[in-house]
């Protein structure tokens, strides 16, 4: 997806301002303001932002190019994070941002499609094989998105959120990206990582000012990955089903 060059489309936190359009800056502005914030519920984002840790993309627009964009920097980001260490301070969050008129709609549930599409856009771009032991529809426990070989995890972080703060990153819509492995290491399925994740949605909880989501779970444990992606801002059970399928279902 690379055409020599052009600029990096994978950016380091320290230098996301420094190029391109104006709405970049504002993006990185907003991003810094909520995770700057003492009652940011997620700690793992606030530490990563204080230590510069987080890695951008920029979607110019929400058509091929931008996808280009996007697939070109989470190709980098997935070679990037097999380099981890097991520790906090090489675990790089991606933070994927789209141009203010790249998503065609205001709502929460026009963003949560546009986010779909976007991400079965990048499957169908996909260079690599779906892993071993990930599930293939996304109705499965075990059903992670995956791209370039690694499971990964996307939170959908819309300005129409109102009720859930937490998803609000600002006044651009924005991908969360990390690999699916840094979740089952701090906060998985262990008594240590059940400590964590209480900890974080009761940290959700007091900045929302309503109680988490009841779709968030622990990854293979009955909790279905896709509803986390894009959560509704009333607390009730979906009955919607994934828009996501996989190449040739």
């Amino acid at each position: 997806m690379k055409n020599s060059g052009t600029p990096p489309a994978l950016v380091p936190q320290a230098e996301a301002g420094d190029v391109g359009p104006g709405w970049r800056r504002n993006a990185l502005r907003d991003v810094g303001a909520r995770l700057t914030d003492p009652g940011f519920p997620c700690v793992f984002a606030r530490n990563a932002y204080r230590k510069g840790l987080l890695r951008f993309v920029f979607a110019d627009d929400g058509g091929p190019r931008g996808i280009e964009q996007l697939g070109t920097g989470l190709t980098d980001y997935v070679q990037l994070s097999r380099r981890w260490d097991d520790t906090l301070d090489t675990a790089y969050p991606l933070v994927a941002v789209f141009a203010p008129d790249a998503v065609p709609t205001s709502s929460l549930a026009g963003h949560h499609a546009f986010g779909w599409r976007v991400l079965q856009d990048l499957h169908a771009r996909d260079p690599e094989p779906w892993p071993e032991g990930v599930g293939k529809d996304p109705e499965s426990a075990s059903w992670s998105l995956c791209f370039n070989g690694m499971a990964l995890f996307v939170n959908m972080s819309s300005p129409a959120h109102r009720v859930r703060r937490s998803r609000n990153l600002g006044r651009h819509f924005a991908l969360v990206i990390n690999p699916r492995e840094r979740f089952d290491v701090f906060a998985g399925d262990t008594p240590s990582g059940r400590k964590v994740r209480a900890n974080i949605r009761g940290r959700i909880g007091r900045y929302d000012g309503t109680p988490h989501a009841p779709q968030l779970g622990s990854y293979g444990a009955g909790a279905l990955e896709w509803l986390q992606y894009g959560l509704v801002e009333e607390n009730r059970d979906r009955t919607d089903r994934c828009p996501f399928a996989f190449r040739g279902a």
